[in-house]
């Protein structure tokens, strides 16, 4: 390719790779930067500087090749750098358990016990009152036990992991009869066939998407058949024309003939939504009170705790999961096994549960305190006193999230703003690159925040954007 001779020129402009970092070398605040990490990006920005004057020369000028126009590009580069990559972000949405945001806020029992666990040795796997090697799923299977009436536990490290070593331990090669309106696809692809193909079950579909019977199952069973499993449409709901089995039933069925139940119970709850005002979830108390080989559910949904697969049920079979040589590869941590036990010995006290688990508080939180929460932001916004920026209370609908509850509108209030120089987009863009970045939504060409899921501390957060993003600080 032919370089024009105003490309030549422009392209001479361009420091040398040392006389930049010789620059940038007397800067303090650049001092931690690792030489190396300074030289790669010195190189990016320079080599995309060359890119741009060969792709389109005309776009490039002298005045883009200033040397501190060019030194603040790379500051800029080295700063992204530098930054870590998993940040803090305020949850505008209204979405409580949102899957692209971190799921569940973890308790500050759990915060608490966190730090003390890590900051130390633990009896991980130590037995401390026989001074030999344990358990690490002693750690929670006590208190699971408690709380839920089954006879035993073991936790992995997601519920995806969880359905799939059941499967592999109790079905690999063998039948599994579920129904067909229970083959569910949740978040990135996972799809009930798929694992139940990966741990080498062989998948019976009965009944029909809407309707499935009692007799379905039974007629369906063979000498090959060794597991029921139901799965819990914990992100869709269907209506209308529908039955289905109760695990109930299954269970008696499988009594009957011999064969083993297991329930995905998906997003578990050990609180009774119903109770108050909202729509009835089965519990997981209900679910292993059937007499129930194994149940399954998450950790970091509705429970409120960290990402986790959990599993409960009678002793033998849990046995046989403990032994499953997957178990190496699917069992959890330190980190996740402390905020686990913190998170679930506040269900020992259900009220309190619900007023400290962040998960139960947000999506029980009534109106009332909300829209308090949102006089107090918007005053704060008014009081700014920014000719150009126009907020109100909006009527809103929150969601439980994560695959939870997916009927579920919870009423909330929150703020609408528009900025008179600016679209709707250049707001949205401009929070979500705030630092920290605040998550909202645009309805109606305004920028909403739903104060359900704005923390207190964060309203100031946001007044102080706002404030930035309108040059007023």
């Amino acid at each position: 390719m032919a370089v024009s001779e105003k490309q030549q020129q422009l392209l001479r402009m361009i420091p040398g790779v040392d006389r930049i970092i010789e620059i940038l070398g007397n800067e303090r605040d650049l001092d931690t930067v690792p030489k190396d990490i300074l030289t790669r990006c010195v190189r990016k920005v320079t080599e995309q500087i060359r890119k741009d004057i060969f792709s389109d020369g005309a776009k490039v000028s002298e005045k883009h090749l200033g040397i501190e126009q060019i030194l603040k590009k790379i500051r800029t580069h080295i700063q992204k750098s530098m930054a870590p990559r998993l940040v803090p972000v305020v949850n505008a949405t209204g979405v409580v358990v949102h899957t692209n945001l971190g799921r569940s806020l973890l308790p500050s029992d759990a915060l608490k016990n966190l730090l003390k666990i890590n900051s130390r040795y633990s009896n991980l796997e130590f037995d401390i009152e026989k001074g030999k090697r344990g358990s690490r799923y002693a750690i929670v299977e006590d208190i699971l036990c408690e709380i839920c009436g089954a006879d035993s536990a073991i936790v992995v490290n997601n519920n995806a992991a969880a359905v799939l070593i059941c499967l592999d331990t109790l079905a690999k090669g063998m039948e599994v009869i579920v129904s067909r309106g229970e083959l569910v696809e949740i978040g990135g692809s996972f799809r009930i066939p798929d694992v139940m193909a990966k741990s080498g079950a062989i998948l019976k579909e009965v009944g029909t998407t809407n309707r499935t019977h009692p007799r379905d199952y039974e007629n369906a069973i063979s000498e090959r058949t060794v597991l029921l499993l139901k799965v819990h449409t914990s992100n869709y709901h269907i209506i209308g024309f529908t039955s289905e089995v109760t695990l109930g039933e299954l269970v008696g069925i499988g009594a009957s003939y011999g064969l083993a139940v297991m329930e995905d119970l998906g997003s578990g709850t050990f609180i009774d939504f119903s109770r108050f005002g909202l729509a009835k979830e089965p519990t997981v108390q209900e679910s292993v009170s059937t007499g129930a080989d194994i149940v399954t559910f998450s950790g970091d949904k509705l429970l409120g705790g960290p990402q986790a697969g959990i599993i409960v049920g009678k002793t033998a079979t849990i046995e046989k999961i403990k032994k499953n040589p997957l178990n190496r590869a699917l069992r959890i941590d330190k980190m996740t096994l402390a905020a686990l036990e913190s998170t679930l010995r506040l269900y020992r006290q259900p009220e309190n549960a619900v007023e400290l688990i962040p998960t139960l508080n947000m999506i029980l939180m009534p109106v009332a305190r909300i829209e308090e929460k949102a006089s107090r932001l918007l005053y704060s916004l008014e009081n700014l006193k920014i000719p150009e920026l126009s907020a109100h209370i909006m009527d809103l609908t929150s969601r439980a999230g994560g695959g939870s509850l997916p009927m579920l509108k919870i009423p909330s209030k929150g703020i609408g703003v528009s900025v008179k120089t600016m679209t709707v987009n250049a707001v949205e863009r401009f929070m979500r690159n705030h630092i920290p970045p605040i998550i909202g939504r645009i309805e109606d060409d305004l920028f909403i925040m739903d104060l359900r899921t704005i923390q207190v501390d964060e309203m100031a957060i946001i007044d102080s954007a706002f404030k930035t993003m309108l040059n007023k600080e």
